[in-house]
């Protein structure tokens, strides 16, 4: 099938074949005409495979069909909602390209870390489609800065982050400026039992698609595990870089002081290296990503923050530093490599103290990964697993000394529901210098 089956515009084919595509993945396939048709709509897929132009396109096909550009200065047609500032930069970036040939419609990406009223300014000239944080679109709301009046499409991607990171209550404010009479559309790279509750309470009767099955992870990512003692990981990840040449590698740790430790471990090594997290500022996450993907460093070290929203072409390689906490994060972060039909590896340094973790990740993606050990790097039998412990605030991991009881459920992954705490919401006129508002204080640990 190619996209001119799917009854898509003249100038949308154009701005895809621009890009070097020919046929759409199986979610594009089934999703375009379902928009298209103004179905409500569920779509399940694994990473990498496309959700995004699945729906912005035919967005962008159903706003140019209408007539008379914009509505007035501040409405807004289409609002997409995203959990993370990478993720609201990406597709942004793929409505301005997949729209180019569209000279009529507007979009803007807005998200907290970056000033305030310059997103003012662009939204008093009138924008059709925004793509925004719940967090700042809350602080737009609230200023009155925006219209949600003329909504009629509502997305919400990655939802199960959403879900995840705590947006739900923010997102269900958010519903109340929109239209009751609307399109929905959800997507995800999981589905879970809350996720469809989710859905039950705000969309009409959504056509479920689901190209394959939950948590799976793609089929052309090589995983593997090398067990390996917690003190020696740095020397093992510097030696596989070294020996294998591998030219660009995003690293996953679970806190933003382990991916700062780890990436100046690197640099001491000689190998380029740069972090990139909550705590950094938005220009400093944007210059280190740009700086990786045009080859300037080797190694960019990461929170899961950077688990959704990273489209980086063609990386080869994704590096578990240490486990997720939550095993449905471990789907996420590998699904950076193995993108639009390329090959990947994604390997996973897992000392005693983590063989639970990489239990549920087993269990969940329904398969055992393979184990490698690395010459040089054999196991310490002699050394005992050590219960990972969350700070209070979750922003910081501690180990518990061996000679201390452990406590029941100590080192169980945080439930969905439970993981960020809503913060007091500072007085109007502020808005502007939340900057941790979207990505930062929902998930401390990261």
């Amino acid at each position: 099938m190619s996209f001119s089956a799917l009854g898509l515009r003249a100038e949308l084919l154009l701005a895809v074949g621009e890009q070097g595509y020919t046929e759409p993945t199986p979610i594009q396939a089934q999703a375009i005409p379902a928009v298209l048709a103004g179905r409500d709509l569920m779509g399940g897929a694994q990473t990498g495979t496309g959700k995004t132009a699945g729906f912005v396109l035919p967005i962008l096909q159903k706003l140019a069909e209408q007539t008379g550009g914009t509505n007035n200065r501040t409405s807004v047609r289409a609002l997409i909602l995203v959990p993370t500032r990478e993720l609201a930069a990406q597709v942004q970036a793929s409505v301005f390209t997949y729209g180019k040939h569209l000279p009529k419609l507007r979009s803007l990406s807005v998200y907290g870390g970056v000033g305030f009223h310059p997103q003012v300014q662009a939204l008093k000239r009138g924008i059709d489609i925004l793509v925004a944080t719940p967090g700042r679109l809350l602080d737009h709301l609230s200023q009155r800065t925006v219209d949600l009046s003329k909504v009629q499409v509502l997305v919400l991607d990655e939802a199960d982050r959403m879900l995840d990171m705590g947006f739900i209550p923010d997102i269900r404010k958010i519903l109340a400026y929109v239209p009751k009479q609307r399109q929905n559309l959800l997507f995800s790279a999981t589905f879970s039992d809350e996720i469809k509750k989710l859905a039950d309470g705000f969309m009409h009767d959504p056509l479920l698609i689901e190209v394959a099955r939950r948590n799976a992870t793609a089929e052309l990512i090589a995983q593997r595990v090398c067990p390996v003692d917690r003190e020696k990981k740095k020397d093992l990840l510097a030696h596989l870089i070294t020996t294998g040449d591998w030219k660009q590698v995003l690293v996953f740790t679970r806190t933003k002081h382990g991916a700062n430790n780890l990436a100046e471990k690197l640099v001491k090594s000689g190998i380029r290296a740069d972090a990139i997290h909550g705590n950094k500022s938005q220009p400093a996450r944007t210059r280190a990503l740009a700086e990786f993907k045009a080859g300037k460093i080797k190694v960019l070290v990461a929170t899961d923050i950077a688990a959704r929203g990273l489209d980086i072409d063609e990386l080869p390689h994704v590096v578990n530093f240490e486990l997720p906490h939550v095993a449905n994060d471990y789907v996420h972060r590998i699904g950076r490599t193995g993108r639009a039909g390329s090959s990947g590896e994604a390997v996973s340094l897992v000392c005693v103290d983590e063989l639970g973790l990489l239990r549920d990740i087993e269990r969940l993606i329904k398969r055992e990964i393979k184990k490698e050990i690395v010459p040089g790097f054999e196991v310490d039998p002699r050394i005992r697993a050590e219960p990972i412990v969350q700070g209070k605030r979750g922003s910081q991991q501690q180990r518990r000394p061996s000679s201390a009881p452990r406590k029941a459920g100590a080192g169980a992954p945080h439930k969905a529901g439970n993981r960020g705490q809503h913060a007091p919401r500072q007085p109007a006129g502020r808005a502007g210098s939340r900057s941790s508002r979207d990505s930062g204080r929902r998930t401390s640990a990261y």
